[in-house]
């Protein structure tokens, strides 16, 4: 007899609801650090008299680094209480945003980037993991979409408030407000966020270095390692010139800026929730599809637009970033359900890692190939990253179809054979 697998949504519980509340907060405050970087890209290069390879070497020190600490951390991830981790690395967190916040040359600032990226890089890698042990993977989609408005709140709140705030005083002040910010947070996690230590029970690897090793050379893990590396390269080319492009090449006024990012982040915060539930409710893979190919034609558009009304880049901003939120949040839930809950710390470890190392080349790679003439010059060749951006784009269509096809077979429905040998309804095996 034929079964009907119906796809039911699975209600969180009120801890639950607290639990992403927290992780939530705690994206925010940890990509605002790092998204900030972006619309302050015109005023630092300004104020420090830098170039944009300069200013791409700010972005990638702190990705290397983060990429660095993952690796680092991978092998003992999976050996300890989730929440003390999660609260190690948010404390070195604070105090490389408060470096930040004190630096006064291009060197300390590039030093401070680099001990923020140590600690601050493997945190979303730590709450991928306590969210994989906390929910099931039919309700990951939601929280993916819930999790990840941080991206959008940072928009909304955050970056807007942070121009505010670089353009009466200086750019010191934005990391100074998220380190405030984060201090009252890391106390609320330290009180509401129960121990997660179910994994520990499940070990089997004498040392961390076997469990890095297992974990690296799994071959399931190793389309998803591909996948993500691939897929974090374009974010990296295209936003940390974002700002300088748009005030130098589309002419848009410094102080308009907060409005191009706050109304970005708005419908971000619209979006964000519809792709998560249609991601729990429809194929995920057939999501980022549909996303990669709308972000590919947006990102084109993008890259070659000229002077034009406030409205209009607006206008784009808005288009551009549903396209990339559809591809973030199912290819983030994809990834979530590939390890097993013994390796989930390793593996959400060396995944971040190499989120941050590839993203760290590709800015490099994008500051070696933007060129400003002087200060105040149009950036040269942002439409060539356009191209580079789309093209990866449709490569991680294949990649994140191959990471489909891993979850699939690890969750696909077996058969339960009855005494007479006959065939009843499959029982769907999750983890």
């Amino acid at each position: 007899m034929e079964a009907k697998i119906k796809q039911e949504v699975i209600k969180f519980t009120s801890y639950q609801k607290i639990v992403i509340a927290l992780l939530a907060l705690l994206q925010f405050t940890v990509i605002l650090d790092f998204m900030v970087l972006s619309p302050l890209s015109d005023i630092l290069m300004k104020s420090l008299t830098i170039s944009p390879k300069q200013f791409g070497a700010v972005v990638s020190g702190y990705a290397f680094s983060a990429g660095i600490s993952g690796i680092l951390t991978a092998g003992f991830a999976d050996k300890f209480d989730r929440k003390k981790i999660l609260l190690f690395f948010y404390t070195g967190f604070l105090g490389g945003t408060l470096f930040c916040g004190l630096a006064q040359t291009y060197e300390q600032l590039l030093a401070a980037r680099i001990i923020t990226g140590l600690f601050g890089g493997v945190i979303g890698s730590i709450s991928m993991a306590i969210i994989t042990d906390l929910f099931k993977i039919e309700q990951r989609g939601r929280v993916m979409g819930f999790v990840q408005m941080a991206f959008a709140a940072s928009q909304v709140l955050g970056i807007p408030i942070g121009l505010f705030i670089a353009a009466k005083w200086d750019w010191h002040g934005p990391f100074l407000m998220v380190l405030a910010l984060a201090v009252v947070l890391g106390i609320t996690v330290l009180i509401k966020l129960k121990p997660v230590t179910a994994h520990l029970a499940l070990q089997s690897d004498k040392n961390v270095f076997e469990h890095l090793w297992h974990t690296a050379s799994n071959k399931k893990y190793r389309i998803g390692f591909l996948a993500t590396a691939i897929l974090s390269t374009g974010g990296f080319m295209l936003m940390p010139f974002g700002s300088a492009f748009m005030v130098n090449n589309v002419h848009i006024r410094q102080e308009d800026l907060f409005l191009v990012f706050m109304i970005t982040g708005i419908g971000s915060v619209f979006i964000m929730p519809i792709i998560g539930k249609l991601s729990d409710k429809i194929d995920k893979f057939k999501i980022f599809a549909f996303g990669s190919l709308w972000a590919m034609f947006m990102v084109i558009v993008y890259t070659h637009v000229g002077i034009m009304p406030l409205w209009g880049i607006i206008a784009i901003n808005v288009l551009m970033f549903m396209g990339v939120m559809s591809r973030m949040i199912p290819s983030t839930a994809l990834m979530s359900a590939i390890p097993e809950m013994k390796d989930r710390g390793a593996f959400m470890s060396i995944n971040s890692s190499l989120q941050q190392m590839s993203g760290g080349l590709a800015a490099v790679f994008a500051g070696s190939i933007v060129v400003q003439q002087t200060k105040h010059s149009p950036l040269e060749n942002y439409d060539v990253l356009g191209y580079i951006v789309a093209s990866l784009m449709f490569v991680c269509i294949f990649l994140v179809y191959r990471v489909s096809k891993v979850v699939k077979s690890k969750n696909q429905p077996a058969p339960v054979i009855n005494i007479d040998k006959t065939i009843e309804e499959p029982v769907t095996i999750m983890e």
